[in-house]
């Protein structure tokens, strides 16, 4: 493929395929906030999260470093677009004025149900397959202060039983999928193309099937 193919852009925005997730957060008050994010990654037992800085959800984890990260699968898209245009925040930051209105009761307005969580104060969302309980290790500003970077250890995994290979720990990642955020539109991963050299998964599903 020679230069010739490509051409200089400036995208709005860089969100080239993410995984959605929905933070949980406690407001202190015995209420909780829940925020969609596109910015997250994984690192061992440690995910990084990216959240703009006049978020609830960093002024909460600043106060109470504790969250439960929900990993949103495709068919809960319509009502992660609902939490979409939703702030906690009250007053609404000037900056956020002109898009999002404030909601108290972010999980009733998403038509989710909030479930208690094991060792963390937040709750999870009952909807997601996957839930992340999770404490902050390193709150970092960048972008010139537009934003924070969440370094979170994860401490305890709740998955779906149905996603998980019978008799193991292992996520079977033909029956789990993935909330992907794609230039602002929403989808599903496609039909696994192969697996990687290191995949316990793969070994493991085997043997499950085999028995």
């Amino acid at each position: 493929m020679t230069s010739d193919t490509h051409r200089v852009i400036r995208p709005s925005i860089l969100y080239f395929g993410t995984p959605v997730v929905l933070l949980s957060t406690d407001n202190g008050d015995g209420t909780s906030n829940l925020a969609p994010i596109s910015s997250a990654w994984a690192l061992g037992q440690y995910v990084v999260l990216g959240l703009g800085s006049e978020s609830r959800t960093v002024r909460n984890l600043a106060e109470r470093p504790e969250l439960v990260i929900n990993v949103a699968s495709p068919e809960l898209w319509e009502r992660v677009e609902r939490l979409a245009p939703l702030t906690g925040a009250d007053p609404v930051p000037e900056s956020k004025r002109a898009v999002y209105r404030y909601e108290p009761d972010k999980f009733a307005a998403a038509g989710l149900t909030p479930v208690g969580s094991d060792l963390v104060t937040p709750p999870r969302v009952a909807e997601c397959g996957l839930q992340l309980e999770a404490r902050v290790r390193a709150l970092t500003p960048g972008g010139g202060g537009l934003f924070r970077s969440v370094e979170c250890e994860v401490l305890r995994v709740h998955a779906d039983e149905r996603v998980v290979v019978p008799g193991t720990h292992h996520i079977d990642p033909a029956l789990w999928s993935p909330l992907v955020y794609n230039f602002r539109h929403y989808h599903g991963l496609g039909p696994e193309l192969g697996h990687g050299f290191r995949s316990e998964t793969a070994t493991a599903r085997q043997v499950a099937r085999a028995h």
